[in-house]
């Protein structure tokens, strides 16, 4: 049976990844909002309803090594122009399990759709929660392949405080169904990337996401 995007990633929270023999799979997306390719070691994930034909005589054009072609510039260029698709970064994919019991932290659940952070997500995400802390968001919801997603943010005022790493941690108690939750880190946000490594996000490869209209 043919595997798919979510039989992938299921396999990558245990721990079994593609193997590292410089391939790429090219694989259907998992609905019509997801779209985009998660580089892992040694081997790359495209996502996408266009021709696999095209996609691999277009990473065979690209001058680089071909490691790096998925995440080449003048790939993901030209697959955002097959696909009228906009991305904003590529980002650092990390995972965690969850946790049991409460978080430790004083959350409040906010109820208020149109609450900002929310109404990003929900660009991206189905089933969106939001969390308040003191100085803080956690934003949990159904990415791509049915994924638990989380981001956080922290208020300027609160930053340097170990708050991030709080935040993350406390997401791992609030998935549902003893899940295990995803995050994305921008690769230059090193303040983030430290949060999410604390709070015990191991790191899965690079994703970059093809945002539709």
């Amino acid at each position: 049976m043919e595997r798919t995007l979510a039989d992938i990633l299921e396999a990558a929270t245990h721990g079994d990844f593609p193997p590292p023999d410089g391939g790429t799979t090219v694989v259907a997306q998992p609905s019509q909002r997801d779209a985009g390719v998660i580089a892992f070691t040694g081997h790359s994930v495209v996502f996408t309803d266009e021709d696999p034909r095209w996609v691999r005589r277009t990473l065979a054009a690209v001058e680089c090594d071909p490691l790096a072609a998925t995440m080449n510039p003048r790939f993901l260029g030209a697959l955002l122009d097959r696909t009228r698709r906009s991305m904003d970064t590529i980002d650092l994919l990390t995972v965690a399990s969850c946790l049991a019991g409460p978080p430790p932290l004083d959350l409040t659940e906010l109820t208020d759709a149109d609450h900002p952070r929310e109404v990003r997500a929900r660009r991206r995400r189905d089933d969106v929660r939001v969390w308040a802390a003191e100085g803080g968001v956690i934003v949990l919801g159904r990415g791509v392949a049915g994924r638990w997603e989380v981001a956080i943010e922290v208020d300027d005022e609160h930053r340097h405080r170990g708050l991030g790493k709080a935040l993350a941690t406390a997401a791992r108690h609030l998935v549902p169904d003893g899940r295990p939750v995803w995050s994305q880190q921008a690769v230059g946000n090193a303040r983030s990337v430290r949060a999410f490594q604390a709070a015990g996000f191991r790191p899965v490869g690079a994703e970059a996401l093809l945002l539709a209209a």
